[in-house]
C-alpha cells in the first residue's frame, strides 16, 4: 500500500484545486486556483482549509478509497468548506490545527456516508449538508475547548470598498464573498470576474437570484435598505446558481424556476433566523444559515426529478454553457431510443401507420408501426387486389429485430381474404421475444403456418423468423411491429426507434420514420467495421498543416474512460467515441484542442456500411464550430433561444476511404467544408477543415507492438 504521505503531489493539487472550483459549481484547476488565491485575502481561513483537504485526501487514501474519485474535488470541498469556518473563527495554533484535521476528515466520512444514503434512497446529491454538520458539531464543541476561546479567537480583516460602490453593488459582491468567509466587496468582486470569465450564465443566475431575493425580503420586511444589507442572502445566489445553471439545463423555464425557488426559500431563511436566535447564535453565521440553500435546492430539484422534468441535467459539465450545449447537440444528433430495433425484413417498405396515429396505434397500443410494400404509382398491390398473392408485402420474409429468445408463437390462424378482418385476434399469428436488453418485441398478421422459430428458440439479428400475411385485425397484407412493457399478448406499448436504415436517400442512425417514408434497411460492413474499431493504448500520430504549412503534431492515444467509453486523448482534450448499431460516432469533446476538434468537425458520426454516394447528416455542438467570446455569446443566448444551436453537418461516401461535405451555420453565415480520407488498416489518415489539415505520420500503433 502506498503510504498517502508518499503521493504525487499532482493528486493533492488536484484534489485541492478542484475542492476550490466546486464551491461555485465550477469545474478546473484553473478555476481552483483562482479561487484558492482569493482565499488568501483572510490567510488564516485560508491555511486552515487547505489542511482539512490534505487531512481528508491523507485519510482517503490510507483506507484505500481510489485516486479518480478523490481528484475530481467532489469528495472533499465539503472538508475544505469546514476549514474555511474553522479559520474564520480562531486564529492557528497546534489546537486549531488539531481541531481543522479531525474537522477535515470527519467532514469527508460524513461526505462518503450522506452521499451514498442520499444517491440510493433519493436520488439526489448531498450539496454542503456534510459542512453544515460537520461545523455545526465543531462549533458546538469548541465551546468546551476552553483553550481555544482564551487564545484563539481571530478576527478576520477588512477591506473597505463599500465607500466607492453603490449599496446594491456593495450588497452582492459582499453575499458572494461570504460563500468562501470572505464577506467583504473586494473578494466579491475578484468572485464576480471569474464567473464572468468562467460561466456568464452562472453570473447572470447569482446577479438575478440575489435581486430576486433580497428585493423580496425588502418587500415583506418593508425596508429595501435593511435588505440590502443581509450577509445572509448569499443562500439565493447558490440556490439560483444550483437550480437554475447546474442541476436544470439552462432555458427560460430553467431560469424562471430558479427564481421561483429564490421567493420561497425566503420563508425558510427568516424561519431559520428565528430559531438560532432562541439558542444566542447568529442568524449570519454562514454554517448556521447554509440549511436555507441546502432545503430548497433539494426540494425543487428532487421534485422536478419526480416528474421527470425534460430539463434536467442527465450529463453536468464544467459549466452550464458545456452543459447546454451538450444537451442541445444530444437532442437535435439522437433522435431515436435506448430501444434501437432492426428494421424487421429485407428491401423497401414504406411507414403505413406509425406511432399515435389516427388509427389503430392509439393508447396504450400508440407505441407500434405497420409497414407495406408500395410501387412506383403509390399502389400496394398489382393487378385488381382482390387475391392476396397480388399484394407485394404477402409472404415476404419477416427478421429478427434484435438477438434474442422466442417467448410466444401462436401460428394456426388463418390469413383473411381480402376486405375482411378478425377482430377477437387483433393481432393475428404472432411472435413475442425478449432481447438481450430485456425488451418484449411483438411482431404480428404473420402468415399462417409460415413460422419457422419455436417458443424456446434463440435467434440472432436478422434470422428469418416467418412471413408476412393477413391474420388478425388486418385489412391487407401487412407487418406490425411494437415494443411492450411484458411478454404476453396485448400488454401496453413502449417507445423504441430504428436503426440503421435508409429513408429519403440519406442514412438514418437512429430515429422514426414517419407515415408515408419509404425505408430500407442497411448492414454493416465487416472491413469498414474493423477499420473504426479503436484499440486500447492505440497510437495515432498527425502533422498538422495550414495553408500547406506545417505548425505542429497531434500525438493521441486511445484510453477507456470510467464508464467504459472510448476515447482519443492528446494531453490537452479528449475526444469520445464508439460504435452502436451499425454507426461510428464521435459522441462528444472535453477540454480545449483546437486539433482534435477538426476530427469531430469533420466527422460527428459516420455508417459502417459501403453504399458509394451513400449521404447523412449530423448536428454539430456550438463548443466545436466556434471558440472564444463568440462561443460564450452563443451559448448564452441559446439558453433562451434554442434555434441558435442548429448547425448541421452534411457529408457524403465518396468511396470506400473517402468521406466528403460541409458543415453550415447559417445564423452568422459560417461554412465549412470537410473532408476525411480513411487507412486501410484502422483510423484516419487525412483530416481536412477549410484550410486545416492532419496527416497521419504513420500507420497507428497498436499496443502489441510497443
Amino acid at each position: 500500500m502506498i503510504s498517502p504521505l508518499r503521493l504525487p503531489f499532482r493528486d493533492y493539487a488536484n484534489a485541492i484545486l478542484h475542492s476550490y472550483s466546486e464551491v461555485y459549481f465550477l469545474r478546473g484547476r484553473l478555476n481552483g486556483a483562482v479561487v484558492l488565491a482569493i482565499s488568501f485575502l483572510n490567510p488564516n481561513a485560508a491555511v486552515c482549509g487547505l489542511i482539512a483537504i490534505l487531512a481528508a485526501y491523507a485519510f482517503a487514501r490510507f483506507i484505500n478509497v481510489d485516486r479518480s474519485f478523490l481528484n475530481s474535488g467532489f469528495y472533499t470541498y465539503n472538508a475544505l468548506l469546514v476549514g474555511l469556518a474553522v479559520g474564520n473563527l480562531f486564529r492557528i495554533s497546534p489546537l486549531t490545527l488539531f481541531l481543522v484535521t479531525a474537522a477535515g476528515v470527519l467532514a469527508f466520512v460524513v461526505t462518503m456516508v450522506m452521499y451514498n444514503l442520499f444517491i440510493s434512497y433519493l436520488k439526489l446529491p448531498v450539496f454542503s449538508l456534510p459542512f453544515t454538520l460537520v461545523t455545526w458539531a465543531t462549533y458546538l464543541a469548541a465551546g468546551r475547548f476552553s483553550n481555544l476561546f482564551v487564545t484563539g479567537l481571530y478576527h478576520r480583516p477588512h477591506f473597505n470598498l463599500d465607500i466607492h460602490l453603490p449599496l446594491v453593488v456593495s450588497s452582492f459582491l459582499k453575499c458572494l464573498g461570504t460563500i468562501m468567509f470572505l464577506g467583504d466587496p473586494l473578494p466579491g468582486l475578484l468572485f464576480a470576474i471569474l464567473l464572468s470569465f468562467s460561466s456568464r450564465i452562472l453570473l447572470l443566475l447569482a446577479i438575478g437570484g440575489y435581486l430576486t431575493g433580497t428585493f423580496t425580503v425588502g418587500v415583506l420586511m418593508g425596508s429595501l435598505d435593511i435588505a440590502f444589507r443581509d450577509t445572509s442572502h448569499f443562500n439565493f445566489i447558490l440556490i439560483a446558481m444550483a437550480v437554475g445553471g447546474v442541476f436544470l439545463v439552462p432555458s427560460r423555464r430553467s431560469y424562471a424556476i430558479a427564481m421561483i425557488a429564490v421567493m420561497v426559500s425566503v420563508i425558510f431563511l427568516e424561519a431559520f433566523k428565528v430559531f438560532w436566535a432562541a439558542f444566542g447564535v447568529s442568524g449570519y453565521s454562514v454554517p448556521f444559515n447554509t440549511p436555507t440553500y441546502i432545503i430548497t435546492t433539494m426540494l425543487f430539484i428532487y421534485t422536478l426529478g419526480l416528474i421527470r422534468f425534460p430539463k434536467m441535467a442527465r450529463f453536468i459539465r464544467r459549466t452550464p454553457e458545456e452543459t447546454l450545449d451538450y444537451y442541445l447537440s444530444d437532442v437535435l444528433r439522437y433522435r431515436g431510443t435506448f430501444i434501437g430495433l432492426a428494421l424487421p425484413f429485407s428491401g423497401r417498405w414504406t411507414v403505413w401507420q406509425g406511432c399515435n396515429s389516427r388509427w389503430t396505434h392509439q393508447g396504450s397500443q400508440a407505441y407500434a408501426y405497420d409497414f407495406v410494400i408500395r410501387d412506383a404509382e403509390g399502389r400496394t398491390y398489382e393487378g385488381d387486389g382482390g387475391k392476396l398473392t397480388e399484394y407485394y408485402a404477402y409472404n415476404k420474409p419477416v427478421l429478427a429485430p434484435a438477438r434474442g429468445r422466442i417467448l410466444v408463437v401462436e401460428k394456426s390462424l388463418p390469413d383473411n381474404p381480402i376486405g375482411q378482418v378478425q377482430r377477437a385476434y387483433g393481432w393475428g399469428n404472432l411472435i413475442i421475444m425478449q432481447d438481450v436488453w430485456g425488451n418484449y418485441i411483438c411482431l404480428g398478421h404473420l402468415a399462417q403456418g409460415s413460422i419457422r422459430v419455436t417458443e424456446g428458440d434463440w435467434v440472432e439479428r436478422g434470422a428469418l423468423l416467418g412471413r408476412c400475411g393477413n391474420s388478425g385485425y388486418s385489412p391487407q397484407p401487412h407487418l406490425h411491429i411494437q415494443v411492450q412493457n411484458a411478454g404476453y399478448v396485448g400488454a401496453s406499448t413502449v417507445p423504441f426507434s430504428f436503426v440503421s436504415y435508409i429513408t429519403g436517400g440519406r442514412y438514418r442512425a437512429n430515429e422514426l420514420p414517419a407515415e408515408g417514408d419509404e425505408v430500407e434497411p442497411c448492414f454493416p460492413d465487416k472491413e469498414q467495421e474493423s477499420r473504426m474499431t479503436f484499440m486500447l493504448d492505440d497510437r495515432h500520430r498527425y502533422q498538422v498543416f495550414r495553408r500547406g504549412k506545417q505548425i505542429g503534431e497531434l500525438n493521441l492515444i486511445v484510453r477507456c474512460a470510467i464508464d467504459g467509453t472510448f476515447y482519443l486523448d492528446s494531453g490537452r482534450a479528449r475526444l469520445y467515441i464508439g460504435s452502436c448499431n451499425s454507426t461510428f460516432y464521435v459522441y462528444s469533446m472535453e477540454g480545449n484542442d483546437p486539433w482534435l476538434r477538426l476530427i469531430f468537425l469533420a466527422l460527428p458520426r459516420m455508417p459502417l456500411v459501403v453504399r458509394e454516394g451513400l449521404a447523412w447528416a449530423d448536428q454539430i455542438p456550438i463548443g466545436v464550430m466556434v471558440w472564444g467570446p463568440l462561443k460564450s455569446l452563443l451559448l448564452l443566448v441559446a439558453s433562451a433561444f434554442p434555434s441558435v444551436a442548429d448547425i448541421r453537418a452534411t457529408l457524403v461516401l465518396k468511396n470506400r476511404f473517402q468521406i466528403v461535405g460541409s458543415v453550415e451555420y447559417p445564423l452568422i453565415r459560417m461554412s465549412r467544408q470537410v473532408q476525411v480520407d480513411l487507412e486501410t488498416n484502422v483510423g484516419l489518415s487525412r483530416v481536412v477543415v477549410d484550410e486545416w489539415e492532419l496527416r497521419r505520420i504513420n500507420e497507428a500503433v497498436r499496443s502489441s507492438d510497443v
